[in-house]
């Protein structure tokens, strides 16, 4: 007899990462962001360590990028680009405080020879994008709302060659796609369905039925914003409940603890863009 868990089987990823060295909270661009409550530098880099540490403990490949000083969030690797078979989607930020950090994404995707396609629209790569591969024949779910504008979902379609579907965010909260969804494996995802408008859960419960649903706790914990090689889930320590759920559809939950990283408004995923070949 198979088990649950033998069915779930971990593809080896490739991820771009960037060390937290100047990471602060210098000013307020979600709601979680809050000057006042002082970020521990020593310690963020401690515990961003530790999650690439569980990356490549876990079989995959880490690339890191170099942090430049006056970019406190660009720890946040996933946000400037999204990658889809080797081309490279780039992002242009919402905020003037973060539109430096695309030029550096581009400088080394460019240096590591991918196709690299400028954009025209604002978005904010990874944060707003999720591609599942096997999803309806190869699927990019698109977050708009707060800071990926809606032209830039048809921008990344013509780009990638892969359709698009559009969801909207209406909760300030969940102000990216990634801490309010998170693809699982090749073909199915987990979500806060309050994350996202009356028509948007309409359009998740059609195409993804087997969906693992996630509750507002979780959320809120930046459970959702997790990274998945198909098996093993790493995810903030706090999402507890949502560990449990997880474990009951079959993945393995692998916790990190990220609470620095959490005060700029980000989690694991936020750390953690996919490189796909």
């Amino acid at each position: 007899m198979v088990t649950v868990n033998q069915q779930r089987v971990p593809r080896k990823r490739t991820y771009l990462m960037c060390s937290p060295e100047h990471f602060a909270v210098e000013y307020a661009i979600n709601p979680w962001m809050d000057v006042t409550m002082p970020v521990d530098p020593e310690l963020a880099v401690k515990q961003w360590d530790r999650l690439r540490e569980t990356l490549v403990g876990l079989g995959h490949e880490v690339h890191l990028l170099t942090p430049e000083p006056g970019l406190p969030d660009m720890v946040f690797a996933a946000n400037g680009a999204f990658v889809v078979d080797g081309t490279v989607y780039g992002a242009q930020f919402m905020h003037e405080q973060r539109a430096a950090e695309a030029a550096a994404h581009r400088a080394f995707y460019e240096s590591q020879g991918w196709r690299f396609i400028a954009p025209s629209e604002t978005n904010e790569g990874e944060g707003d994008f999720a591609y599942l591969p096997e999803a309806h024949g190869g699927l990019i779910l698109a977050g708009h709302g707060f800071r990926t504008e809606l032209p830039a979902h048809a921008e990344a379609q013509e780009a990638l060659a892969r359709p698009v579907v559009s969801l909207r965010l209406v909760d300030p909260r969940f102000y990216h796609l990634d801490v309010a969804l998170a693809s699982l494996d090749d073909g199915n995802i987990v979500y806060y369905p309050g994350a996202f408008s009356a028509a948007s859960q309409k359009v998740l419960a059609q195409l993804f039925p087997d969906a693992v649903v996630a509750d507002d706790g979780d959320a809120l914990a930046f459970g959702l914003n997790l990274v998945s090689d198909g098996r093993n889930v790493v995810l903030n320590s706090e999402a507890s409940r949502l560990a449990g759920k997880l474990k009951a559809a079959g993945y393995t939950p692998v916790p990190v603890e990220l609470a620095e990283l959490k005060k700029g408004g980000g989690s694991v995923k936020c750390c953690v863009a996919e490189l796909r070949h």
